[in-house]
């Protein structure tokens, strides 16, 4: 489904949260009147990233709303003036150095489109740099229904190998893996054509299983190197970027226009037509789904991402955040096998061989359920990437993946 650009929406509601880190402030005030890539939010932590306005208009209601963490977080509701007057401070970046580069990115609010929300210019500063030598551009899009990172690196294959010399040179990079997976084969052919003339660029085609586009499992895919307990990517020389964050630099980098719209798939059997959009990020579920035809039947639960590692959303007027992948909208006869209720576990193991990193999610349940952090730790519960493969698994519908997040949760407020 190729890309359809929906139009500006009534009004906006942009949260102060896109991303892992600190929660941003707001910068503007009730009744101020703002322009299309303007600052209406930041922060001073180091994890975190400037929001910008999407749209032109009017600033009618700063509240808060529920965050995909459960918690409140602060939200800039802005009235359009269908105008989209650009801000001043819209302007191409001048760029010397990896400094400079980082900064640039930062001020572009760019965090990781593929869904984890990580900042960026955090990822071009490692403090090993002069180890780090490998980018790794995560195509593999392994979620159901999801196709819009598909869609950029057919649209938009000339931004991908851009962004990539950009990273590439800044970061001093000698080696360039962009790996999709091997049921994209358009995807394959066009990113191999575009790349031949990058020293020490390929691309790797993977296994079309799902978790294959989770961080870890890429770089062991890719590079055979394993991420250790509590270390990151640049520990083993590894960047890791989506490809359409590495896109999203490229066109950063040539119009000075900061993060403000986001390509998503927007499927699920509820859904009348089905569709690659891009919109303009606070544009609610419901003006994204009008768009998209309506429902063609009653949805059951509308998810924010994708099946198994997205977020149902409490309400259909939430906004569309810049880690948004996807909105699916499914049908009680779809969502009835996963909401049948708990049952006891069997012993069966199902959970132990569906999990990418071999771990034991009812042995996890158990000493959570005890309040036993020592031997949560032994069971290596942090190396949980919340993927879902164990509770899709379990043929006693156990909550694994909810228990596994409380129980890393627990970790960290007993070490408190």
């Amino acid at each position: 489904m190729e890309t359809v650009k929906m139009p500006v929406p009534d009004k906006v509601v942009i949260p102060m949260k896109q991303h892992m880190g600190r929660e941003c402030t707001p910068t503007v005030k009730l009744t101020d009147l703002v322009k299309v890539g303007q600052i209406i939010g930041d922060t001073d932590a180091f994890i975190g990233a400037p929001i910008h306005s999407s749209v032109s208009g009017k600033v009618t209601k700063i509240d808060e709303i529920i965050g995909t963490d459960g918690n409140p977080i602060k939200a800039v509701e802005i009235t359009t003036d269908k105008l989209q007057e650009i801000d001043e401070s819209v302007k191409v970046p001048e760029v010397t150095d990896l400094q400079s580069f980082a900064a640039a990115i930062r001020a572009s609010g760019l965090v990781g489109l593929g869904g984890a929300g990580f900042p960026t210019h955090v990822k071009l500063m490692p403090k090993n740099l002069d180890e780090v030598t490998t980018l790794l551009v995560n195509g593999a899009e392994c979620e159901p229904y999801i196709t819009a990172d598909n869609r950029a690196m057919l649209e938009d294959t000339d931004d991908i190998v851009e962004g990539i010399k950009l990273v590439k040179k800044y970061m001093n990079l000698s080696t360039v893996i962009i790996g999709i997976e091997d049921n994209k084969p358009q995807a394959i052919a066009k990113l191999q054509a575009a790349v031949a003339d990058i020293e020490g660029a390929s691309v790797k085609a993977l296994k079309a299983q799902y978790p294959q586009g989770g961080e870890k499992v890429l770089i062991y895919e890719c590079t055979g190197k394993i991420v250790p307990e509590g270390k990151l990517p640049s520990d083993v020389g590894c960047v890791v970027m989506n490809v359409s964050s590495i896109a999203f630099v490229a066109k950063y980098m040539r119009t000075g226009m900061p993060l403000i719209t986001k390509r998503l798939t927007v499927d699920g059997d509820a859904i009348a037509e089905p569709k690659n959009v891009e919109v303009a990020i606070g544009t609610s579920f419901s003006d994204v789904i009008d768009f998209c035809g309506g429902f063609k039947t009653e949805p059951k639960k509308i998810i924010m991402g994708g099946p198994m590692m997205g977020f149902a959303v409490p309400t259909i007027n939430y906004p569309v955040l810049k880690n948004n992948n996807a909105i699916l909208a499914f049908s009680a006869a779809k969502t009835a096998e996963a909401e049948k209720p708990e049952t006891p576990c069997i012993r069966c193991a199902r959970c132990v061989n569906a999990c990418p990193f071999s771990l034991m999610p009812a042995a996890i349940e158990k000493a959570y359920k005890a309040g036993n952090v020592d031997a949560l730790k032994a069971l290596k519960v942090n190396l949980c990437m919340e993927c879902g493969c164990c509770a899709y698994v379990c043929p006693a519908k156990r909550n694994l993946v909810s228990v596994n997040r409380l129980a890393k949760k627990m970790i960290v407020e007993r070490s408190k």
